[in-house]
């Protein structure tokens, strides 16, 4: 008798035992890789310090939850040539081993950008701009010097960033004021020729703009006329809790489309914060002074709040789902909230919610109702 009390007792204790690692199993969900990767690209911008081991929590969810990652800023031309003929590899190598060595697709950004550029390649030795033919030369050398150093080792390169404005313009930087619209076909003629097998980008934010969605669309079939490779377009969507209107946002994906390209959502975030008066589009050189109203979830985001980022974020997988067979690619812009750029910009020192994973490097509650769309 004994002797089966004591069987009992064991046996009662082993499922009492077993009872938190079975809820434990049963809250457990698969990864964004495991189960939307078998449609397009899930990926995540990156950070050196992540791919260094100096934040392992992240580095743990980039590895388990992605299978693509462009890097942050370290591939941007200002830090690959902050001089000229200086170039510093270091950083961008080591984030790129990082992905290969992970099985990961990584992505090359930026060529060809007015912004975050280092401010020699847009000066002669007389602190002008350089003449037609030396701008030309220096978009030659920059575009063919970085592609051959990660040739073989980068998928696709976002060749040019930003270069329409919403009314449909060209922007009128530094190399469209040297070179003319040209430089659009020259940038494309260089990366390719430089690596063959990339796939090529152009990728532009408010791509919702209907102004912006018919110009990109012009630049599209020039540059396939002009014998351009050009794989997709990205629609950079820095979307917020109440924007874009959905419908613009799928018309573009749809003109994209019959464009001739494929679509991918290349810096995906949710701004949950007020944004200031005057604010607009994504340019990094916005910044506005800090203000309690501008900030208002510092303890998290009420019931209400939390309400709209889920609708938000399943409202577009649910069109990167029914678009998926044209998609290449969907990019979160950061890995978890605690380090994403919307936390500083364009209001320095605020407290936002945009990202799947939070401060504590949790996936929220909306991420299994996002991979239930694609299972």
């Amino acid at each position: 008798m004994e002797t089966k009390l004591k069987k009992i007792t064991i046996c009662i204790l082993a499922v009492l035992l077993f009872l938190p690692f079975s809820a434990q199993a049963k809250k457990q969900i698969p990864a964004l890789k495991d189960v939307i990767g078998k449609y397009f690209l899930i990926g995540t911008a990156v950070t050196v310090d992540q791919v260094e081991g100096r934040d392992p929590k992240a580095a743990a969810i980039i590895t388990n939850q992605f299978n693509s990652i462009v890097a942050e800023n370290c591939m941007k031309p200002m830090y690959l040539e902050p001089k000229e003929g200086q170039f510093h590899w270091a950083q961008a190598d080591s984030l790129v081993q990082f992905g290969l060595q992970h099985g990961m697709k990584v992505m090359g950004h930026v060529l060809a950008w007015h912004s975050q550029t280092a401010p020699w390649m847009f000066r002669n030795s007389y602190g002008e701009m350089p003449d037609r033919e030396e701008m030309i030369k220096r978009l030659h050398d920059y575009i063919t010097t970085v592609v051959s150093h990660f040739k073989g080792k980068i998928f696709g390169w976002d060749v040019i960033n930003e270069a329409i404005l919403d009314d449909g313009s060209y922007r009128q930087s530094p190399w469209y004021r040297a070179i003319g619209p040209e430089y659009f076909e020259l940038a494309f003629k260089f990366a390719h020729e430089a690596d063959p097998n990339a796939e090529l980008y152009y990728n532009d934010y408010s791509m919702s703009n209907p102004n912006k969605r018919a110009a990109v669309v012009k630049l599209i079939h020039e540059l396939k006329a002009a014998g351009c490779r050009i794989d997709a377009v990205g629609m950079q969507s820095h979307n917020g809790y109440d924007y874009p209107d959905l419908t613009e946002y799928e018309k573009s994906i749809q003109a994209f489309i019959a464009a001739g390209v494929k679509v991918q959502f290349t810096e995906l975030d949710i701004n949950m914060l007020p944004n200031p008066k005057r604010f607009g589009g994504a340019d990094v050189g916005q910044r506005f002074q800090y203000d309690k109203s501008l900030n208002p979830y510092t303890k998290g985001l009420t019931k209400e709040a939390q309400k709209v980022f889920d609708s938000q974020y399943l409202a577009f997988f649910r069109l990167y789902r029914k678009y998926a067979s044209h998609i290449n690619r969907v990019t979160l812009w950061g890995v978890s909230d605690n380090n994403s750029w919307l936390n500083n910009w364009p209001v320095p020192g605020r407290t936002n919610y945009s990202l799947l994973f939070n401060r504590k490097y949790q996936a929220k509650p909306v991420v299994k109702d996002i991979l239930d769309l694609f299972k």
